[in-house]
């Protein structure tokens, strides 16, 4: 490796992943040149906030910065505020937005993703959301000050969070969701089945198996057709229908892609200095055995320290067991691993006090679990879960079990 002194390295996106590559370089002891580009006129801020604490009603509307306003100049790190329109792989430049052209040594895409448009007639009327940016929660907040009634499109972590902030200000919630399940991608179906009663239980009017056909202006609001033809009134609709990865950019530069841009195990694309890290990234995952691309904090966050380990010089194979949450009004979702349809599903305590887990085993092995307002037990099976730990479900299920006890029975544990 040749002096850092002589380097830059360039970061193309300021969010989480993006910030975390740069943090982690100086914190390596990279002494290069580190740029990261943004594509925001704001400074870089934290997502997920946008759809739970954002929109609360008890809640400062304001944005929770990635870093402190010292950060950058501390660590010397260049916030360039313009998009990248080109990379030139072969010369190792950078065309921005703003018409200058920067050199890199190394170059980390972390372009993140963007929503899935809505596929229906009248997707893109006033009133319709997306919930993506800053700027998308502030027409939010601002919309949800004069609203009544209220459409969402998709029971996903999206949807369902902003379902509940909806319903939390009183305003009338339905909900559509074309799958059988909410949440059915990320969630086994115990754990959906119970979130859809608690939601219902709510007050939010959840129908699944129903999706969106057409949206029309009817008077001064809007009208959600679904696809049993029946009609739904709203002042306001958000939709939330999965992302796609941004890898345009990165396809333009001649770089694989297949649902992301394909890194090996050290995040690194097949050219040559260049890593791709986060929602954008699809990687090779050591638990599972096959290519995956996740939209997590964990997974940002730790991408980008493992991508400034790779430029740093150090090999080792990304390995970290991936974990998610999500807050629905009070209930407090955390899952650590990903599970798979086939799972045998073993609760763990009372559902019907809004306080339990659900392991998962995998021909007797725990792959994840799922917690519901338990994060001693989320804790544990982030301790647990990548271990191959042959667990049998009648001792899960004996009232005494504990996952906290046996995570501290002399299972290694990572530092």
């Amino acid at each position: 490796m040749e002096d850092n002194n002589t380097e830059h390295t360039v970061v193309i996106g300021a969010g989480q992943a993006g910030i975390q590559v740069a943090d982690s370089l100086r914190t390596e002891g990279y002494t290069g040149a580190i740029t990261i580009l943004n594509d925001e006129p704001v400074l870089p801020y934290q997502r997920p906030p946008l759809s739970k604490d954002y929109l609360n009603v008890d809640s400062p509307a304001a944005p929770l910065p990635l870093r402190g306003p010292d950060f950058f100049t501390a660590k010397d790190i260049t916030l360039h505020a313009s998009a990248a329109t080109a990379v030139d792989a072969e010369a190792r430049n950078i065309s921005l937005a703003d018409g200058t052209t920067l050199g890199y040594t190394h170059l980390v895409f972390a372009t993140g993703a963007a929503n899935r448009p809505l596929p229906c007639p009248g997707a893109t009327l006033e009133g319709v959301h997306a919930l993506r940016t800053l700027l998308d929660a502030e027409n939010l907040e601002a919309a949800l000050s004069t609203a009544r009634r209220v459409v969402v499109i998709g029971a996903g972590f999206i949807g369902l969070e902003f379902a509940a902030a909806a319903r939390a200000r009183g305003l009338e919630v339905t909900v559509l969701e074309f799958a059988p399940r909410p949440m059915g991608r990320a969630l086994s179906a115990t754990a959906s089945e119970w979130f859809a009663a608690r939601h219902r239980a709510d007050g939010i009017d959840l129908r699944l198996g129903e999706g969106v056909a057409a949206i029309h202006r009817d008077g001064t609001g809007l009208r959600v057709q679904s696809t049993t033809g029946a009609g739904y009134p709203a002042d306001l609709v958000l939709y939330g229908v999965g992302v796609v990865p941004r890898t345009e950019l990165a396809e333009a530069a001649g770089l694989a892609t297949d649902n992301g841009i394909l890194v090996d195990s050290n995040l690194r694309t097949e050219v040559a200095g260049v890593l791709a890290v986060g929602d954008c990234a699809s990687f090779p995952n050591a638990h599972t055995g096959t290519r995956t691309r996740l939209e997590s904090v964990q997974n940002a966050t730790d991408h980008g320290r493992h991508a400034a380990r790779s430029i740093m010089g150090q090999q080792a194979d990304y390995a970290e067991v991936p974990w998610f949450w999500s807050t629905q009004g009070s209930i407090r979702l955390q899952i650590a691993g990903i599970s798979d349809p086939r799972d045998e599903p073993v609760v763990l305590g009372d559902p019907s006090g809004g306080k339990f887990s659900i392991a998962l085993l995998r021909d007797g092995v725990l792959a994840a679990v799922e917690s519901v307002n338990s994060p001693a037990d989320h804790i544990a099976a982030r301790r647990l879960v990548g271990r191959g730990i042959t667990l049998d479900a009648e001792a899960l299920a004996d009232p005494g079990f504990s996952l906290k006890a046996l995570a501290k029975a002399g299972i290694p544990i990572p530092a």
